[in-house]
């Protein structure tokens, strides 16, 4: 471990914003990916620009932590990545379960990311009796009558709901009842849960609304941009007879 870095533990009592926290993955993404080309130090005007925030909050968000790097020198890379995973809880094994085994489910059954970050998926579940057995993911899927079971055998206590809308509030029920107190919904709906569950819903068709939105709007300012710079005849020929642009096109 680098030394001249000046580090204080963090403390606990004032607790980290909610903002700052869904920062953390992303500044741990750009860290990861500088440590494995082995950079051993980084300052927070390269390491906000990785990770798309600016510089002030990057060292804003480290405080949280403790870490505030060495003038002239940066922020150690690796202390970093371990600090940053530990404030995560990534320094631990997470067992998951997912349930609805479909298209989604099973993408994300495959998805090598988890294992890689602390997540190891301990079932995958299917409300389908033609599912159960069925190898996804070089996993047998299970069956839903098995879920309480599966949750309190594996110590489970992070949920993935892949199901269709309709099914997603039953299942997240029943989770909650069997001890999961977070949820990474999928399912395009909104659930209720009581006090105490966190849920985080990722909706890909609300993503590409967004997206929609902001094309549309592009389109507008070039089309604005476009009139503007029309050639005067062309305006002048929009005119009236008077000059003025006629508030009645005639028929």
């Amino acid at each position: 471990m680098a030394t001249g870095r000046t580090h204080r533990p963090a403390t606990r009592s004032r607790g980290i914003p909610e903002a700052t926290v869904a920062r953390l993955p992303l500044y741990l993404r750009a860290l990861t990916a500088l440590s494995e080309r082995s950079v051993p130090t980084v300052s927070s005007e390269e390491l906000a620009a990785a990770a798309g925030v600016n510089s002030a909050k990057l060292r804003k968000d480290f405080s949280y932590l403790g870490s505030y790097g060495t003038r002239g020198v940066g922020y150690d890379v690796e202390y970093l990545v371990y600090q940053i995973s530990r404030e995560l809880g990534l320094t631990q094994d997470w067992p998951v379960v997912i349930v609805g085994i479909g298209n989604l489910g099973a993408a994300l059954a495959n998805y090598g990311g988890f294992a890689s970050r602390g997540f190891r998926v301990a079932a995958l579940i299917d409300a389908d009796p033609a599912m159960a057995g069925t190898p996804v993911a070089g996993m047998p899927v299970q069956h839903t009558d098995e879920l309480e079971k599966i949750i309190k055998d594996n110590g489970v206590s992070i949920g993935v709901i892949s199901t269709p809308a309709g099914a997603a509030q039953q299942v997240c029920e029943r989770l909650v009842a069997a001890g999961v107190t977070s949820i990474l919904n999928f399912a395009p709906t909104v659930l209720s849960v009581p006090d105490g569950v966190d849920v985080r819903k990722v909706d890909l068709s609300i993503e590409l609304q967004i997206l929609a939105f902001h094309e549309q709007r592009k389109a507008g300012e070039e089309a604005t941009a476009e009139g503007a710079a029309a050639p005067a005849d062309a305006k002048q020929q929009r005119k009236g007879p008077d000059g003025d642009v006629p508030a009645v096109m005639p028929a």
